[in-house]
């Protein structure tokens, strides 16, 4: 059996079934329904670890730029110098300066 070749085989092979078109019984309906499902369940694992790994990667991408956003700003002393400006501009103005 392990020297024949699939062309070789006495296994019939799988037939594609429509539903719709050919006649059968409840119990076929039954099993199409239970491998769809199971087939479905498969995929939505993959695609669920993937959604996760995606949302991980987005949030900490979201958060790396909120984060450099405030140090930035943080490192700024542009308050500082508008303030200091304004206190300039209010000083009376001497002969002396």
């Amino acid at each position: 059996m392990a020297d024949k070749t699939p062309e070789q085989s006495d296994a019939p092979f799988a037939a594609r079934i429509d539903p719709n078109k050919d006649d059968l019984s409840r119990d076929q309906l039954y099993f199409i329904k239970q491998v769809e499902l199971a087939q479905w369940k498969k995929k939505t694992q993959k695609l669920r670890t993937r959604n996760v790994l995606t949302g991980v990667a987005i949030g900490a991408l979201v958060m790396g730029i909120y984060g450099y956003t405030f140090y930035s700003v943080g490192k700024e002393r542009i308050m500082d110098e508008l303030d200091e400006e304004a206190r300039r501009a209010r000083m009376p103005k001497t002969g002396a300066n």
